[in-house]
């Protein structure tokens, strides 16, 4: 019977709209300060999603500029670091130029060999990405 009770609450619109939304201890706000558009972005991937797309994209991979709050987003079968670096590259520095920042809380980007590549072969070593694992 607790079953079926939470399953029926599950599907009640009116349940889910006065539902306790409180489900885990609140943390402290980091503020982030930008001076400028374009200067600080924010990358982060949601996922896995389900049920997959039509073309089995399980992942978006998404970036938000922290001064606009203008985003970006690219759909991924999989997450691996040069796909990221590569959007970082046509989706960010090709179309808005080159950030001071790059923040974001999974695996540290700068250790790829793409990225180790692309900085020395362009005039983006002023880039820094910060990995900051809060979750």
């Amino acid at each position: 019977m607790d079953k079926d009770c939470l399953e029926y609450a599950k599907k009640c619109e009116s349940c889910q709209l006065h539902a306790n939304f409180i489900h885990q201890p609140p943390k402290p706000l980091h503020p982030t300060i930008t001076s400028w558009s374009f200067d600080a972005w924010g990358l982060d991937v949601v996922g896995p999603i389900t049920p997959k797309s039509s073309i089995w994209h399980i992942y978006i991979l998404t970036t938000t500029n922290y001064f606009s709050k203008w985003a970006e987003a690219v759909p991924l079968k999989e997450v691996k670091k040069e796909t990221v670096v590569d959007f970082i590259r046509v989706n960010i520095i090709f179309r808005y130029g080159v950030p001071r920042y790059i923040i974001n809380d999974m695996e540290d980007l700068s250790t790829t060999n793409r990225w180790t590549n692309y900085v020395r072969s362009s005039a983006s070593n002023n880039i820094t990405l910060q990995c900051k694992m809060q979750r």
